[in-house]
């Protein structure tokens, strides 16, 4: 044992807090890969057909991919400049383009928790990597996930459009998420059964992946005991 783990076992206060930044840190890694998984143009564009994105815009199948891939572009990179034309006019106007920036702002914000969220994990289990309770920990913020999102994915399957409002209302409070599908183009390129799919496949996909998360960990704490 190093004298750190020493420390930490004199110390139980200690110990408690890490398992808890520990157990929370799981859970943001945990949806940040799943939001990374489903983020992206291949499922975006498959979603795009299935809900029959380039009737609702009047583009071809081509331009629908191209605009997608420039927004996320702007969303993902930056900068959020979200001026992507087709035919020499502008896709989204003044309003869908400043909701696309507040989109922007979100996932900078998500980004870096994710990243320090990480970092704290890393750093969580290599400094006290001959103990299994940093393991235990880990294994109850998974399991924890996992329960949530069996909540969550039922009120996602059966309450949507709640669940949709208030998930703006929590994130966009300003309000500017509220566009006419029959005129602006950030609902038709972003149809309710894309999100609403997808949101589907974030829960399954959470859920999947905080039960093996939970069920490796466990084993890894046995093995290591302490």
């Amino acid at each position: 044992m190093t004298s750190n783990e020493s420390g930490l076992q004199g110390r139980p206060w200690q110990r408690r807090i890490l398992g808890l930044i520990a157990s929370v840190s799981t859970v943001i890694v945990i949806v940040g890969l799943v939001v990374a998984l489903f983020f992206n143009p291949l499922w975006i564009n498959v979603e795009q057909e299935r809900a029959g994105v380039p009737a609702l815009t009047g583009y071809t199948s081509e331009q629908v991919r191209n605009v997608t891939g420039s927004l996320l572009s702007d969303v993902l990179i930056g900068p959020p400049a979200f001026s992507v034309e087709v035919d020499g006019q502008p896709v989204l106007d003044a309003a869908e383009r400043s909701h696309m920036v507040d989109v922007y702002n979100v996932m900078r914000i998500f980004v870096g928790v994710v990243g320090l969220a990480v970092l704290a994990l890393v750093l969580i289990v290599w400094t006290n990597r001959r103990s299994g309770w940093p393991w235990r920990a880990i294994a109850r913020g998974a399991t924890g996930l996992a329960l949530a999102g069996l909540v969550i994915g039922a009120a996602v399957l059966f309450f949507f459009d709640a669940a949709f409002l208030l998930f703006h209302l929590v994130f966009f409070p300003q309000g500017n998420f509220l566009f006419d599908p029959r005129t602006q183009r950030l609902t038709q390129l972003f149809p309710d059964q894309l999100f609403s799919e997808t949101s589907i496949a974030l829960a399954v996909g959470g859920l999947t992946l905080a039960v093996a998360v939970a069920l490796a960990a466990r084993r890894r704490a046995t093995r290591l005991g302490g």
